[in-house]
């Protein structure tokens, strides 16, 4: 699933970067190729950080990738990291690359998300909604009687993601932004709808102060995305009142 959904995000950064006219698809399966392994390096080493507990007395379980654990967070950073230097060496500038892939993201995490589905986990709390997930018994937590259904957390987000990236590219089509404003308002829109899903969350987590590790982390990625959306705005109306001025 994390396969598909960079396949597909691929095809939407590619024809963003030739619709703003700074880049080709060429230029996005060229960026990938060197972001997407970064992404996973990233989500890997993020997964294994915060989780330590559980690599401790095997550290040689860290490159076990292939048994699950990645983390969004660490996935993000590098593999955006990585991805604006190799948009930096091919003409495209950092702002316009992350503008043009801001909605990419979240369709590619809409996506990606339904392995949780298959590998049944990252669930949530007990409901008695109609659209509980009922867990077969060799994946039920302990604790739990056969046919107890859970928040399918992963549906949420999954949901959430995949309007997240329409809302983005309906934003950007209806009145275009600074580059780079479109990813900070991928960053706060993320980061936001992810805060109340993690708290559903009934897998193992570091807990901190009564909150999930991640919901922490949300918390600092919004504040920083908000204070760029707030700084840039404020940088294009001083620059309208400029341009009215002259």
């Amino acid at each position: 699933m994390i396969a598909i959904g960079v396949v597909v995000a691929v095809m939407i950064f590619g024809r963003r970067l030739e619709r703003r006219g700074v880049g080709t698809r060429d230029d996005a399966s060229t960026i990938a190729l060197w972001a997407v392994p970064a992404g996973v390096i990233g989500g890997r080493l993020y997964h294994v950080i915060t989780d330590w507990n559980r690599f401790e007395d095997d550290p040689l379980k860290a490159i076990e990738i292939w048994k699950g654990g990645l983390g969004i967070w660490g996935g993000i950073a590098l593999g955006v990291a990585v991805g604006v230097v190799v948009a930096k060496r091919r003409g495209i500038a950092m702002a316009a690359a992350l503008t043009c892939v801001a909605p990419a993201l979240a369709f590619a995490q809409a996506i990606g998300r339904w392995g949780n589905w298959f590998n049944q986990e990252l669930f949530g709390k007990p409901t008695t909604l109609p659209w509980g997930l009922e867990i077969d018994d060799r994946h039920l937590p302990d604790g739990y009687v056969s046919g107890t259904l859970f928040h399918p957390t992963f549906l949420y987000e999954s949901i959430g993601c995949a309007l997240l990236g329409f809302a983005l590219i309906a934003f950007d089509l209806r009145k275009p932004l600074r580059d780079g404003a479109l990813f900070a308002w991928y960053g706060a829109g993320y980061t936001l709808m992810r805060f109340f899903i993690e708290g559903l969350r009934i897998d193992p987590a570091q807990d901190v102060g009564g909150w999930r590790l991640n919901q922490w982390t949300s918390v600092v990625v919004f504040a920083i995305a908000l204070g760029f959306i707030v700084k840039l705005r404020g940088a294009r109306v001083h620059g309208q009142i400029l341009d009215d001025a002259q």
